[in-house]
């Protein structure tokens, strides 16, 4: 276990069941062969901002439990990088946003070493970023090599179509009904990033379940009048 404790809550959506794998098969059966089998050289993959790097990192801490660490650098990066001491017993080391810390000497240093320890352990490491590893910019020579020599894969933003599919299928597993026609309505009243289009859906399924209401288009309506253009 880490000496610094990591008290951070996995999102319950977060699992590889509500992830729409569209475009992004090939990363996805890579990440739950690696779960499954417990072992693997490790992974990294990259994408623009909501095109679920972090769904598919906690898919992962799901899948494995205890044998998994999350780690969202972006929101540690203010801590010291002994955050990471002792993350070595763990299997999977998940790390969201690993080019957070690139050219920081400390941190890179420190995710050297613990890189260099889950080897000899046999765990793995999963790293997110915002582009491919040469392009990071990372100032340990050491460590933008052994991030390079990782399996890299681009997470593809979802097409249009791909978007309505992907909201049906959080809304199933929330276990609600999302009909076409609402889900287009959303696209073209609403942010069109997942991330935003999945807070709406948040947001309406909660007061669906207190209203004791579908999600029709005209409920949508009166949720969000106030935030969507009629």
């Amino acid at each position: 276990m880490s000496q610094l404790a990591l008290p951070l809550k996995l999102h319950d959506h977060a699992v590889f069941e509500s992830f729409l794998p569209a475009r992004n098969e090939t990363l996805v059966a890579f990440l739950i062969e690696i779960v499954n089998a417990a072992s693997g050289p490790g992974v990294w993959f990259w994408g623009a901002k909501g095109t679920g790097k972090t769904h598919l990192l906690q898919a992962v801490c799901e899948r494995a439990g205890s044998y998994a660490q999350y780690v969202p650098l972006r929101e540690l990066v203010a801590a010291e990088s002994a955050i990471l001491d002792g993350l070595q017993s763990r299997q999977f080391v998940c790390i969201d946003d690993v080019d957070t810390v690139a050219g920081d000497e400390i941190w890179e240093l420190a995710l050297f070493s613990l890189s260099n320890m889950l080897t000899d352990s046999g765990g793995v490491m999963i790293c997110t970023a915002s582009s491919a590893p040469r392009k990071c910019g990372f100032a340990l020579a050491d460590l933008g090599s052994r991030f390079g020599k990782l399996p890299a894969f681009h997470l593809r933003t979802l097409a249009e179509s791909e978007r309505i599919e992907a909201l049906q299928l959080r809304a199933r597993y929330r276990g609600i009904e999302l009909p076409t026609e609402t889900a287009n309505y959303l696209l073209t009243r609403s942010k069109r990033d997942m991330a935003s289009l999945y807070a709406t859906l948040d947001k309406l399924d909660t007061e669906a379940l207190k209203a004791k209401r579908r999600l029709t288009i005209p409920f949508v309506r009166e949720i969000l009048g106030i935030s969507l253009t009629s």
